[in-house]
């Protein structure tokens, strides 16, 4: 049985217990609590352990330092071209100032979430269906600018806004799908037409290189036929030249003349003999039997050549 002595003191040991534990207060890291004296505002305890009167001072806010992600609620919002948006986001924001947060509004966390909402209904109507999928940093960036001013009254830092998914209406989506398909198709039609176009202008190109070519082939073929028939009559002239002085060198030398009288002679049958076996025909001249006097006639003018 306990006497009345030590039920008092176990009573003083337990207020004891008490005092100290509601005395020593350990605050985490990046937390900051707000403390109390008898209803009003005190101070601001940091991180490590701290001591707070008992039953005179109270801790009255805990406040968490770091970055805090707050999903937004969906909500439709209406275009510039009055079309219907389902718009969901998250906001990024961080406590800066306890103080503020514990005093400045009764609930910031939805506070925040209320002017995420407006501004963005707001900024959303300024847009067309179309730019709204364009400007998201546009919209996020306005967003936190708006926020940003409204939100340092109630110590609180928003540091970015991004938007999680732009829904329009089944209908817009349809035509949307329906308008992408015809772009895609509209550029198959000009890649195909660019092709053959590309492939005329390769067809045109290679048939006029090759006309050029052989027509090149033709002028340096005509070129070589040229110079191969000058060439050709330059040799037959100096053989034609070579041919004649040797003739006239034969004349000179004994017996000459009555070589050539011979050959005269000798070619004037072979003519006449040629003449009689390709044809049915024959015309002779009326002095035929007077052979020798045609000799002599020739003869006479291979003379005079010889005395010029």
């Amino acid at each position: 049985m306990y006497t009345d002595y030590d039920i008092f003191w176990i009573v003083v040991v337990a207020l004891a217990v008490l005092v100290i534990i509601k005395a020593v207060a350990i605050v985490p890291q990046q937390h900051a609590w707000i403390v109390e004296r008898l209803g009003k505002y005190d101070r601001t305890l940091t991180p490590g352990p701290r001591f707070v009167i008992p039953f005179v001072e109270k801790i009255a806010y805990k406040h968490i330092l770091k970055e805090i992600p707050l999903d937004v609620p969906s909500q439709v919002c209406i275009t510039r071209d009055n079309t219907q948006l389902q718009v969901d986001g998250v906001l990024y924001f961080q406590v800066t100032d306890p103080m503020r947060a514990s005093y400045g509004s009764s609930n910031f966390i939805s506070a925040i979430t209320q002017l995420a909402q407006t501004t963005l209904r707001s900024v959303i109507g300024k847009l067309e269906l179309d730019r709204t999928f364009e400007e998201r940093d546009f919209i996020n960036s306005s967003i936190v600018s708006s926020l940003d001013e409204a939100a340092l009254n109630w110590g609180v830092k928003v540091l970015r806004y991004e938007i999680k998914d732009l829904t329009p209406p089944a209908e817009i989506l349809r035509a949307m799908q329906a308008q992408i398909t015809a772009e895609r198709e509209k550029r198959a039609l000009i890649a195909a037409s660019e092709g053959r176009r590309q492939e005329q202008i390769n067809i045109a190109t290679g048939e006029r290189e090759a006309a050029i070519a052989r027509s090149e082939g033709e002028k340096q073929a005509q070129i070589n036929k040229a110079e191969g028939e000058a060439a050709a009559t330059v040799a037959l002239a100096n053989a034609t030249a070579e041919a004649i002085s040797k003739v006239a060198n034969a004349l000179q030398s004994p017996g000459g003349l009555e070589a050539i009288n011979l050959q005269i002679a000798e070619r004037y049958v072979d003519a006449f003999s040629g003449v009689a076996k390709e044809g049915n025909t024959l015309i002779l001249p009326a002095n035929l039997s007077d052979m020798a006097g045609m000799i002599a006639s020739a003869m006479s003018v291979v003379k005079q050549q010889k005395q010029s």
